[in-house]
């Protein structure tokens, strides 16, 4: 099994979001049997809240359904994931400092798998609102993610 975790601050709106697309994007390739997703935040503040209304209602209009809880990036998640990708620079800071250089799981920017997108960080439309300008840029980060796993494990 390869297992993909993103990571944002609270977790309920960029990384459910990414989870939410990312998944729908392995059940239509027809990898889930291969492939797990899931989701957490660096922070504690929603441990087991649902994602945000406007991330649901966004993954809602594109024909994702999503119902995971918010919880919070563990120690045991370094062992546990092959791939720990965070939605912006502040939080991939996080991860590492947990990691202290003790993983083998690929840890980066999710948008690096968009190089075309022009943006390396993923906004946090928890104050702007722009979930829909979120979701068109997550998307890009997960079709190129899954084309590179793919790539990178004869999928």
């Amino acid at each position: 099994m390869i297992r993909v975790l993103f990571v944002c601050l609270g977790n309920i709106c960029r990384s459910p979001m990414a989870e939410g697309i990312f998944q729908h994007l392995v059940e239509e390739a027809g990898l889930s049997d291969q492939i797990v997703v899931d989701s957490a935040g660096t922070g504690s503040w929603h441990v087991g809240e649902p994602a945000h209304r406007g991330t649901r209602e966004v993954l809602r209009r594109h024909g994702i359904d999503y119902t995971g809880r918010a919880r919070q990036f563990t120690r045991s998640d370094l062992d546990r994931f092959d791939y720990i990708l965070a939605m912006d620079h502040e939080n991939l800071s996080a991860i590492r400092a947990r990691a202290n250089g003790s993983t083998d799981a690929e840890i980066g920017l999710f948008m690096d798998y968009a190089p075309d997108a022009g943006v390396r960080e993923v906004p946090d439309p928890y104050y702007s609102g722009r979930f829909e300008e979120v979701y068109k840029l997550v998307r890009q980060g997960a079709e190129g993610l899954l084309a590179h796993i793919r790539e990178k494990h004869g999928l």
